[in-house]
C-alpha cells in the first residue's frame, strides 16, 4: 500500500484501540473512565439498596460495575461482574431508581470491539494487497460493534437521567468520559477504514501504470548518421 495512506491508518487504528481498551477496563478499575455518572443536588437523603448506606454524593456506571460516593469523597463500588444492576432510593418521598442488568448486559460489547480493533490494527501493518482489504473490511467491522456500544450507552444515558430524576432531589446526569472515548474511537475506526480502502485502491492503480510499456522507437548506432538519405 502506499505509504501516504499506510501509516495515517496504522495511526487512527492504534489511538482507536487505545481509546477503546481503556474504556473496556472502566470501573471499578479506573474510576476515571465511567460511561454515565450522576450528581446529587442533596445526597444526604439518598440510600444504596444494594449496601444499605446512606448519604450518596454522585454514582458513577462504568462497564463491569457500577460505583457511588459518599458525602465525604469515599468510593464503595458494587461486585465486579458482567450485567450487574444500581439501585438507590429516597425515603423521603418513597422513590426507588433502578437501573435494571439488561440494560448493563449490552456493555460488553466494548471489549468485543476492542478485539476487532486491535485485529484491523495487526492487519494494516502488512503491505500485501489482499491483507490490506482484509485490514478495511475489519476496521469497518470494528466500527459497526463499536457504534453499537454507543448506542448501549446512549440507552443507558438516557435511562439513568430518567431513573435519577424521579428521586426529586435535583439530580445532574452526564455522559462520562468513557461515553465520548467511545465516540472518539468510532470516527477513528472509520476514518482507518477509509483510508486503508483508498491506499488499497490507489495501489491497484499504481500497479496497473506499472505493467503497461510505454511505445519505443528504434534508434540506429552510431555510423547511421553519417549514412545518406535515399532519394
Amino acid at each position: 500500500m502506499s505509504r501516504a495512506f499506510c501509516i495515517p491508518g496504522v495511526v487512527f487504528l492504534f489511538c482507536a484501540f487505545v481509546l477503546s481498551f481503556l474504556v473496556s477496563i472502566s470501573l471499578p478499575f479506573l474510576p476515571a473512565l465511567d460511561v454515565v455518572r450522576t450528581h446529587f443536588g442533596d445526597g444526604q437523603q439518598i440510600q444504596q439498596i444494594q449496601t444499605n448506606s446512606s448519604g450518596v454524593e454522585e454514582v458513577r456506571f462504568g462497564i463491569w460495575s457500577a460505583c457511588y460516593y459518599d458525602l465525604k469523597g469515599d468510593r464503595t463500588c458494587l461486585p465486579t461482574g458482567h450485567a450487574y444492576s444500581f439501585e438507590i432510593q429516597n425515603p423521603a418521598h418513597s422513590v426507588t431508581a433502578l437501573v435494571d442488568s439488561s440494560w448493563t448486559r449490552g456493555l460488553a460489547v466494548h471489549p468485543v470491539a476492542t478485539g476487532a480493533t486491535l485485529l484491523a490494527l495487526l492487519f494494516s501493518v502488512s503491505t500485501h494487497i489482499t491483507v490490506t482489504l482484509i485490514a478495511s473490511l475489519v476496521s469497518f467491522l470494528a466500527a459497526l460493534l463499536t457504534l453499537i456500544a454507543f448506542a448501549i450507552d446512549i440507552a443507558l444515558l438516557g435511562l439513568a437521567r430518567h431513573e435519577m430524576d424521579k428521586l426529586q432531589i435535583g439530580a445532574h446526569t452526564i455522559a462520562g468520559p468513557g461515553f465520548w472515548m467511545t465516540f472518539v474511537s468510532l470516527i477513528l475506526c472509520l476514518l482507518a477504514g477509509c483510508t486503508v480502502c483508498f491506499g488499497r485502491r490507489r495501489e491497484r492503480l499504481s500497479g496497473a501504470t506499472t505493467t503497461s510499456y510505454p511505445m519505443t522507437s528504434k534508434k540506429g548506432g552510431f555510423f547511421s548518421r553519417f549514412r545518406r538519405n535515399k532519394v
